[in-house]
């Protein structure tokens, strides 16, 4: 399978797959295809349509296979950023936030993630449930905004604002601090809890959560709403 991330701040991922390839993805993930492209929809069971349910994703999967020769299919980003491809093999699973997940190759498996630590869950703004990626291929992340890897040593921390982390390798633990000093609080705009990242493994973080680009339209939303 050969890609290609086209589209700029409102990306899209074009696969040219081989005959026989598939790739799988969540129900309405597919933006365009050639006609030799079979789609086929999947649940895998009750268990793993209650965890995507969780995870915020779709009780079912999409498969697209290149019947007959050479295919394309194409998934598009459902917000403005990047889309980061992502080698799983066994040792190297990762962890996303809910709703991430865009694509993958076959051997790629998506399961619910539980935050161990009620602290990292209520307030690390990545909430009690993501998403886990195991198996063997590749996968396909969305990014709101651009995205920043960083590749932790093992016991290095790196301290982020809640929201902006969006994967993270397995083997990494994530928990929350909270801001220090009352001024700090009040004055300083951070909120009260930031999310602390420990290595080793592998961070990718975004520059524009969605929920921080809510926040900043809304008084213009509103501005609108009152002016009619």
């Amino acid at each position: 399978m050969r890609y290609e991330v086209k589209g700029g701040s409102f990306p899209v991922i074009v696969c040219q797959l081989e005959n026989g390839e598939t790739m799988i993805t969540e129900g309405g993930g597919m933006s365009w295809m050639s006609p030799n492209m079979k789609m086929e929809t999947v649940g895998g069971g009750v268990g793993k349509m209650l965890g995507r349910m969780f995870s915020g994703e779709r009780l079912f999967q999409n498969k697209y296979t290149a019947v007959g020769g050479n295919g394309e299919v194409a998934f598009a980003s459902s917000f403005p950023g990047d889309i980061v491809a992502v080698e799983i093999a066994p040792g190297n699973d990762c962890i996303v936030q809910k709703s991430a997940f865009l694509a993958s190759t076959q051997g790629v498996n998506l399961s619910v993630f539980f935050q161990k630590k009620v602290g990292s869950g209520f307030f690390g703004g990545e909430g009690f449930i993501m998403q886990k990626l195991s198996g063997n291929g590749l996968a396909f992340i969305e990014i709101d905004g651009a995205a920043v890897e960083y590749n932790l040593a093992a016991g290095q921390q790196i301290i982020v604002d809640t929201g902006h982390v969006v994967m993270m390798s397995a083997s990494c633990q994530m928990d929350v601090q909270t801001v220090k000093g009352v001024k700090n609080i009040v004055f300083g705009g951070e909120g009260l809890f930031n999310t602390v990242i420990t290595g080793p493994g592998k961070v990718v973080l975004q520059t524009m959560p969605t929920i921080k680009l809510a926040g900043a339209l809304a008084p213009y939303i509103q501005v609108q709403s009152s002016s009619k």
